[in-house]
């Protein structure tokens, strides 16, 4: 079963659209990875992070690029937050913004 993939917002469509072109194509190759594994998508290219989001993890010769995730009812993912790495670890800043959308959208 083939799964649909939204976004959060159109701001975060409009972000993964002016990512670099490499870390871009290796997102769509991952999209459609998702779409076809779903939940079971796991390392390389996929993590789970916990409380239900999940992170995926596109990169390329300018960069590494994450995606910010969650599973909806009806076969849906839902990327909430994107952003294009700087440093090893993932800023916490950006986690924060990930959990809060997470939560908007599970509660309104």
């Amino acid at each position: 079963m083939a799964f649909a993939v939204e976004y959060f917002h159109a701001r975060v469509l409009a972000e993964v659209e002016s990512w670099p072109v490499d870390v871009l194509a290796d997102y769509a190759r991952l999209v459609e990875l998702l779409i076809e594994h779903g939940p079971n998508l796991r390392l390389p290219h996929s993590r789970a992070l916990g409380e239900g989001l999940f992170e995926l993890r596109p990169r390329g010769r300018s960069g590494i690029g994450r995606a910010m995730y969650c599973f909806a009812v009806d076969q849906r993912v839902i990327v909430l937050h994107v952003f294009i790495k700087k440093s090893q670890q993932t800023p916490d800043r950006e986690l924060k913004v990930a959990r809060k959308r997470l939560k908007e959208f599970f509660n309104g």
